[in-house]
Order: structure tokens, then sequence, then C-alpha cells
């Protein structure tokens, strides 16, 4: 009888325990800077009721929902129920026989649903930091996957512009102490409602960021024939194309796009809040990218992305205000902003780059050589005394030859073996031996259990 290959789903993967630690490092780090900046932690189910997540994404984002199957679909006594609804699906319709529920797509949308149901009882403003995986059905590749963790700091609960200062400065910070040079790129979505303004009416707004959230993936012209096809004149896509052209410094691009979208005022608020971000007492620096879009239908203003600058990835981090996503949970007024760490492509950077420090590895510091049956119990019991102390340690499963246990403290980059056999039994101590320097010692057991490692 043979037996199937063991494999993964696409777009996921297993980590091995380095990376794991190295994976730590980056979570560490970001809930250190999270914590720093006043940020509570939060954690939401891996599911949601499909109603909660579905149209909140725009029109792309919605097809990439991991749907989850009713539980019962495949019983002979639901089979033509279950029929039907499948037929209702292919037909384009969602069906609630079919199927209720779904994977979370980000963090974002859970959060204000939590915040929705427990505003009675929360303290605003709130600042909630969250780090969990999200699941996106979308086609894996180097950088993209389909389960991954987002890492998000948000706040609610204030319109005040000091929160944009705040976490484009978290941004600034964990990206400096995890070594990975960026750049902050930002925009405003008040500026894109006014390009559709300009070009023909707020309806088009949607058509519009969806296209130039395509920029870098399909270049200019690939943009100006999607919105073509979506309905804009001529005359409109000139016009896109003139924004989309916009280049200088932060000052000259807003100097520009005043004389574009003159005549919005919706356009001037959101250079205005541009304007006041940038130039904010302490604020870090950005640069103002008018193609960021972020096709994303609940922004409402300043929108941000991450780029690597010396390695070549896709964004590695991003987010923006949305004043009224609570409102599609039936509460409105509640305001908010925040941003999202894409860790696994933060991962990538890092590793790619070589940045992660030489004792991100660490486990055992210490490996007890197995050298018989009396020397083991001795040595478990100074094992046990080192663990006390919060040194990692541990000793070798097995009595084997020296040469079979040295080659499991290398391979497992322990610093330290400890080597007590039975003359060092018989006197109480051990010997200690340095595997980077190769310098060896001898202790007593006071001495290993006091020495400063």
């Amino acid at each position: 009888m043979s037996k199937n290959k063991p494999t993964l789903p696409q777009g996921t993967r297993d980590f091995d325990p380095s990376t794991v630690r190295k994976r730590r490092y980056i979570f560490d780090t970001l809930r250190e800077v999270f914590e720093l900046y006043g940020y509570q932690p939060l954690e939401t189910p891996a599911m949601e009721n499909l109603d909660t997540l579905m149209g909140k994404y725009g029109e792309e984002g919605d097809k990439l929902i991991f749907k989850i199957l009713n539980n019962g679909l495949g019983d002979p006594k639901n089979i033509e129920k279950s029929k039907t609804a499948f037929e209702r699906v292919l037909e384009g319709k969602n069906d609630t026989d079919l199927t209720e529920r779904a994977l979370r797509y980000d963090l974002t949308i859970p959060f204000a649903r939590f915040v929705a149901m427990n505003h009675n009882t929360l303290t605003f403003p709130f600042r909630r930091y969250q780090m969990q995986p999200v699941w996106r059905a979308d086609r894996p590749q180097k950088g993209r996957y389909r389960e991954f963790y987002q890492c998000d700091a948000d706040v609610v609960g204030s319109y005040s512009l000091i929160n944009e200062v705040e976490l484009a400065s978290i941004y600034y910070t964990a990206f400096k102490k995890l070594g990975i040079n960026v750049e902050i790129r930002i925009n405003n979505r008040k500026i894109l409602a006014a390009l559709a303004e300009v070009c023909g009416g707020a309806d088009k707004l949607t058509g519009i960021t969806v296209a130039i959230d395509k920029l870098d993936k399909i270049g200019l012209a690939g943009v100006t024939q999607e919105l073509a096809q979506r309905g804009l004149s001529d005359i409109q896509v000139t016009t896109i194309e003139k924004y989309l052209g916009l280049a200088g410094s932060n000052e000259e691009k807003l100097d520009a796009l005043k004389a574009l979208i003159a005549t919005s005022a919706t356009g001037a608020t959101g250079i205005a809040e541009l304007e006041t971000i940038l130039n904010y007492p302490g604020s870090p620096v950005m640069t103002v990218d008018l193609t960021l879009a972020r096709g994303l239908n609940y922004y409402t203003g300043a929108i941000f992305e991450i780029k690597a600058l010396d390695y070549q990835i896709g964004s590695i981090g991003g987010g923006g205000r949305y004043d009224d996503l609570t409102g599609t949970f039936g509460v409105p007024g509640i305001p908010g902003v925040g941003i999202s760490f894409g860790v696994d492509r933060i991962y990538d950077v890092m590793e790619g780059l070589n940045l992660f420090p030489a004792d991100v590895h660490t486990g055992a510091r210490i490996l007890f050589f197995n050298l018989g049956e009396a020397e083991a119990k001795a040595a478990f019991g100074l094992l046990q005394q080192l663990r006390a102390k919060g040194i990692a340690a541990e000793l070798y499963h097995e009595t084997a030859k020296f040469d079979k246990q040295f080659k499991y403290a290398e391979k497992k980059g322990i610093p330290y073996i400890v080597i007590l056999g039975s003359e060092e039994l018989a006197t109480s101590t051990v010997k200690r031996k340095d595997l980077t320097t190769g310098r060896q010692e001898t202790l007593t057991f006071e001495q290993l259990l006091t020495s400063l490692l």
C-alpha cells in the first residue's frame, strides 16, 4: 500500500527552530516599540462572520477572502440543499446555506468589530497593537503568502493628526531598531477623492484608486488602459496621467497638486493634512508619493506605505486613517488610524541582508555530556540548579562517543560543554570547555554554579 508524500498547502510554510527564533526577534522588537508608545495588546479569533468582512476591502480584496464551508455540507441528508447552495454561488451569489464564516483577511476590520462591540467599556482614545496570522486566497509568490502574520498598531477615538505623526514615528523607530533602511511614503485619500471630483465625480473614486494601486505591477500604460475600461474619458485619463507624473520635492509636488485640483475643497483639506504631518516637530522624514492609493474602501485620510531601500521586495508596511470604520457595524462617529507591519516580508529582508544579530539563535548555553548512568544523574542535578538560575542547559540524552556529543553541540550552536566523568565525579569537579575559543578549565561544582558564563 503506497503512502502519499506529505505536502503543505500552497502559500503556507513550516518554521524550523532557527526561523522561529528570528521571527520572535522581530515580534519582540515591534512589541517593545508598541509598548513604548503606550499601545495595549489585543487578540481576535481566526474566523469572523462573513458579513463582517465582505464589502470592506474593495472588489479586488473581497475576491481574496477565504470562506469556510458550513458544517454538514457533505452529509447525504443535506445533499440537495448543498447542491442548490453551490449552484447559487456559481451564479455569483453568496449563500448562507453554503458559508457564513471566513478567515480574517487583515486585523483592521476585526479590530473595528471589537471596538463596535465594546465601545461602551473602552477608554478613548484606545490604542492597541495586535500580532496574529491572516489569510488571503492570493497567488503565492516570493514575499506573498496565503497565510502570513500582520502586526498592527491602531488608535481609535481621536481625529488629531498627532496620531499620524506618532504612527510614522513608530515605523521609524521600529525599522531603525531592526536595522532596515526604509522610505516612509505618505499620501491622502482626500487628494485621491479630489482627483475623482476633477475627473467627473466621487463615484469614480474606487475605480481610480484600484487602477492606480496597480501602477507598480502594470505600469502607466496598463493603468491608463484600465481607467479607460472603467469608463473614464480621454480628458479624464490625461488628468490622472498628469497627477501620476508630478515629481520633485515634497513641497514641489504639493504646490503642483494645488494647481491641478484647485477647484476641490476636499483636495485642499487633504493637502493641508499632509503639510501638518510632514512639518510637525519631531516627525520623521517622509516622502509624498501621489501614486500611493492603497485600494481599500475604508481609508479616508492619510495613507502610509513602507519600502525597504536596500532589498527588492514589495511593501513591508502600510496603513492609514479610517474615520468611520465602526459605522459599518452600527456604531458611527468613532474615528481611527492605524498601521501594519508585514512580518513575513520583514523577515525576508533581514535574512537577505543578514541583519539578524548573532545571538538570535541562542538556545541552550551548556551541554552536559552523558558519560554513564551515575555521571548522568550527577550532571542532571547540576543541570537543574543551573536552570533554576535562569541558565539554559541540557544533558545529552544517552551515553555516546565524545565525537557524537561534540557534533550535537556544534550543530545546535551550544557554546559550552561540560564533562563530568568518573574522575570528576570522585572529586566533585567538572571540565568546562568554551567551543568558540577552545579554552578548557576545571571547576568545582560550586564554581560551575556561580561562575558567570
